[in-house]
């Protein structure tokens, strides 16, 4: 169910505003492990889901590190038999 589902629904009176605020709540909350991006109060750009604390980098180096991509790719394929993955 989406937002204007729950509301439409409150507005018909099928759910109690106390249901639809639970519903909204969830539609809001990522779902653990789920990647979701905040702008920081610095502005900066802060992913979450990766680890427990967000990963922080200004546009500058988001756009650095995103042309970097297919480097990174090949170097991780290149030593893949030296890598540990997290289980």
């Amino acid at each position: 169910m989406n937002k204007d589902e729950i509301l439409s629904k409150l507005a018909a009176k099928e759910i109690s505003v106390e249901e639809a605020s639970k519903l909204l709540g969830q539609l809001e909350q990522p779902k653990r492990g789920q990647l979701y991006c905040k702008v920081s109060e610095k502005g900066a750009v802060s992913v979450y889901g990766l680890q427990r604390m967000p990963v922080t980098l200004y546009v500058e180096q988001w756009e650095r590190l995103l042309n970097f991509a297919d480097d990174l790719r090949a170097f991780l394929k290149e030593n893949d038999a030296k890598l540990k993955r997290k289980e």
